[in-house]
């Protein structure tokens, strides 16, 4: 979680990710902070997200980016 943490913080440092219930609802995150998001995990993680996955719903927590990326083999600590 804490690489996960990082990229968000270096997206939007302005916000505190980790006190927040749902990224998209709070304005916290926007369509382009979730392509760039994404970007940084394909570089971090060589994950490649289908596009059918860069919805709201797997951008809204902490918790939903974790299970996506675990999705993709990603177990070790993000």
């Amino acid at each position: 979680m804490k690489k996960i943490i990082e990229f968000l913080q270096e997206l939007r440092p302005e916000f505190d990710f980790t006190q927040s219930e749902n990224y998209i609802e709070e304005g916290m995150l926007d369509s382009f902070d979730i392509v760039s998001l994404v970007s940084m995990m394909d570089k971090e993680y060589g994950i490649s997200v289908k596009g059918r996955e860069i919805v709201p719903e797997n951008f809204s927590s902490l918790k939903q980016i974790q299970a996506l990326v675990k999705k993709y083999g990603v177990t070790d600590e993000v």
